[in-house]
């Protein structure tokens, strides 16, 4: 099974996070951000990933930093799940639907870190959840995850659904990258030989 456990201590935040890659969607998550707890949840749920995150943070100052956090150690945690990412599909995408919001989310396992983040979110906040989050999550997350996602937003207004709908689309995308390719045989899908 392709899984991992990342602990984080710092003077912001403290976390315990574990993934199974080859889940079935099992959530458990308490980051103390209730909005990160749902978009989490969902991520899971849709990706199919077993999920465990508890998180205590200095949401006493804002969210930011359990946000980013949490970005950096599920970044992490897919990468030492990888491993050498041998016999991966490494690419995904996902044009996902929510109402009147429409997420296009493409993902490439390629070591590289790289993030395309277009979505234009009317409101600045969603409940207490600073919308601006969003993006700092994912930037976060491909950092530690040596990925390249590209997350637009090719139709909606409503706030609570383009964020929604890009998590989902995220975790979709995910799900198909990292399906192994009988096809491939084990073997690292890169004309390089490494990833």
């Amino acid at each position: 099974m392709r899984i991992s456990e990342i602990k984080r201590k710092s003077a912001e935040t403290d976390i315990n996070l574990s993934l199974n890659i080859d889940g079935s969607g099992k959530v458990d998550v308490k980051t103390g951000c209730g909005f990160l707890d749902h978009m989490l949840t969902l991520f899971a749920s849709h990706g199919r990933f077993d999920l465990t995150v508890s998180c205590v943070g200095d949401v006493q100052v804002d969210d930011h930093h359990t946000v980013e956090d949490v970005g950096i150690c599920l970044g992490r945690a897919f990468r030492e799940a990888l491993g050498e990412k041998r016999g991966i599909v490494r690419y995904g995408s996902m044009a996902l639907p929510m109402d009147e919001s429409l997420i296009l989310a493409a993902v490439d396992l390629s070591g590289r870190a790289y993030l395309g983040y277009d979505l234009t979110i009317p409101a600045e906040k969603v409940g207490s959840f600073d919308t601006e989050l969003g993006e700092e999550f994912w930037f976060a997350f491909v950092r530690e995850a040596g990925a390249t996602l590209h997350v637009r937003q090719l139709a909606g207004k409503n706030s609570h659904h383009l964020l929604e709908g890009s998590f989902k689309a995220v975790a979709r995308a995910l799900r198909a990258a990292v399906a192994i390719d009988p096809a491939l045989g084990g073997e690292i899908p890169s004309t390089k030989g490494a990833l």
